[in-house]
């Protein structure tokens, strides 16, 4: 039943995605030729104005064709003759609704909460050897230049610096302090247990709490996403780690089968929406990267042409641009291609 709301899910992620440039599109008067909910064969098309609507039959995402998108045409209302600022609306369009309902998700999940973790230091235990140094009542705001938004944050940052000394920033008494080279580690208390003997507040989950921390999710998502993409190019984590399409529904099946089991099937659509808002988050980040075949490519594109065109008066052909979009996307399916044999390589194992 999970695969089959994963599957469903990631349909819908792509449909909103295709919805949001359609939307845009029209708004701004831009020809609409086909727009498609599914791919495949068609199930059911009717043609209303200029543009054909049709749903087909392989629930996996959609598309926007607008006229002139990657070629040379003369209709006034292509894609490529419409002003810099329209075309970059448009093609930003996508990304804004994926974000949209991430945060959507996060909100409606946020609905059901009594509470949420602060970084507001609660209490700090009696025998902890940062009694004089941090507070009850002190908010870390960051942790090595990082805004920290929930307890969670504190243990991400701390965990990703080797040295435990960090730069820490505590706002005390309404005023910002620095902790300049602070020297945070764990310590073994009385009882045995490994810990850094300081406990956060949780706030009531009131109206404007849970808008506040739907919002800082939202952002935390978009700085997760950084923070593997910048792991990767590093050389912290290989291909191997990655998930691709197989890797994240499998996912998302074993976390619903085991929520299921233990707390309802209620409680696992909930688990599961907020891996769903995670991914439609990781969608409008990745979409907006400046790499061709994907909207941040097209977008770069625009820039460049609107340069070009104010020193040179010329403009990049339509035609070469649709070449390296095309290229792009070829390497970008090969890349997924490899990307799910590791997927089925270790559902495998």
């Amino acid at each position: 039943m999970f695969i089959v709301i994963a599957i469903i899910a990631f349909g819908v992620l792509v449909g909103i995605h295709e919805l949001g440039h359609f939307i845009a599109a029209k708004s701004l008067g831009v020809k609409v030729n086909e727009f498609s909910i599914g791919m495949g064969p068609a199930l059911w098309k009717k043609q209303k104005g200029e543009t054909l609507y049709a749903l087909r039959c392989l629930p996996i995402g959609g598309y926007c064709a607008m006229e002139g998108e990657d070629e040379e045409t003369d209709d006034p209302r292509c894609f490529t003759r419409q002003p810099a600022w329209k075309r970059i609306i448009i093609l930003c369009a996508g990304s804004f609704m994926n974000f949209v309902l991430g945060l959507l998700l996060v909100l409606i999940i946020f609905t059901q909460a009594w509470g949420f973790n602060t970084t507001i230091i609660e209490s700090v235990s009696a025998d902890s050897p940062y009694q004089d140094s941090l507070r009850p009542g002190d908010e870390v705001y960051s942790v090595d230049g990082h805004r920290t938004y929930f307890a969670g944050n504190i243990n991400l940052y701390l965990s990703r610096n080797a040295s435990q000394v960090y730069d820490i920033v505590v706002i005390r008494d309404g005023e910002k302090t620095e902790l300049n080279d602070f020297s945070f580690a764990p310590y073994e208390n009385s009882e045995g247990q490994v810990t850094y003997g300081v406990a956060y507040s949780v706030v009531e989950a009131n109206f404007w709490n849970t808008l506040e921390y739907t919002w800082y999710t939202a952002i935390d998502f978009v700085r997760q996403i950084w923070l593997a993409l910048s792991d990767w190019i590093s050389g912290l984590v290989g291909l191997e780690d990655m998930a691709g399409v197989v890797g994240i529904v499998d996912m998302i099946n074993d976390v619903g089968s085991q929520t299921a089991e233990e707390e309802g099937f209620g409680m696992a659509l909930m688990d599961v929406a907020y891996l769903v808002a995670f991914i439609a988050v990781n969608l409008a980040v990745m979409n907006m990267l400046p790499i061709p075949a994907l909207d941040g490519g097209r977008v770069l594109f625009v820039l460049l042409n609107a340069v070009i065109h104010l020193l040179t008066r010329r403009r990049i052909p339509a035609r070469y641009e649709g070449y390296v979009h095309a290229a792009g996307m070829v390497l970008m399916l090969g890349f997924m291609v490899v990307v799910m044999y590791n997927d089925i390589s270790r559902l495998i194992t």
